[in-house]
């Protein structure tokens, strides 16, 4: 397979321009797509760089947008009254990422029938709440989500989806009350969903920086659930795409 191919990929959703990064390993033939949701720091390099590892499994992968002109926040001050915003507003939140669906859908060599999404932290929530509200992928991958940003409420959920929940035992934005909730809720709604719970493991615990939080107890890479997770989620599209 030939090294991965990347490029900005601007879209719109109403008033908003987006501005994701778009990679697909350059090989022939049409293949399923996966949207990348990013955390609350927006589409960084590191967002990119997972984009780009996706493409490498085979996929094509859009990096999407959220915070629109591909912001990319820096400080609390900043990013705490930008995810507050869109939990506000649900449509404009879901609307974004059905406008990365459909602009990954739409890329030649893209099977629109197949398409994913993963998301981490604040994405993490995002795929969640999508797949609450919205539905219509093959499944969604949530990583280390901050599980306060799910809605409860699952009775009108689309019917089916697929699933997996990677989330740390120690991580204080998914309590087990939290994730006992959304595991009920999935279950009502028909969810095939699947959860893995890391041991010694903190919030953020995929992102070889978190450690410059300086939050030790909240947000800590771990190396070990970075690669066990890593290897679930590429498991998990594996299956999602196949059924």
């Amino acid at each position: 397979m030939s090294s991965a191919i990347g490029r900005k990929l601007e879209y719109r959703c109403d008033s908003a321009r987006l501005v994701g990064h778009y990679c697909t390993s350059g090989s022939p033939g049409a293949r399923p797509g996966v949207v990348v949701v990013h955390d609350a720091f927006g589409v960084s390099e590191h967002i990119k760089h997972i984009a780009e590892r996706v493409s490498g499994l085979g996929y094509a992968a859009l990096a999407a947008d959220l915070w629109g002109d591909g912001a990319q926040l820096r400080d609390e001050s900043e990013i705490g009254p930008a995810i507050g915003r869109l939990a506000g507003d649900r449509k404009t939140w879901m609307g974004r990422l059905r406008a990365a669906r459909e602009m990954l859908a739409a890329q030649d060599g893209v099977d629109a029938s197949k398409v994913a999404f993963i998301g981490y932290c604040f994405g993490g929530a995002s795929v969640l709440e999508y797949l609450r509200t919205v539905g219509g992928v093959r499944g969604v991958v949530s990583f280390h989500a901050g599980l306060d940003l799910v809605a409860p409420d699952w009775s009108n959920a689309p019917a089916g989806g697929m699933a997996l929940v990677l989330t740390g035992a120690e991580d204080p934005l998914a309590p087990p009350a939290a994730l006992q909730a959304l595991q009920q809720g999935m279950t009502s709604a028909d969810v095939n969903w699947e959860v893995h719970i890391h041991g010694h493991t903190r919030h953020g615990f995929t992102n070889p920086n978190a450690d410059r939080a300086n939050k030790p107890n909240v947000i800590a890479y771990n190396a070990q659930s970075d690669r066990r997770s890593w290897d679930a989620m590429s498991r998990f599209l594996h299956e999602a795409f196949a059924g």
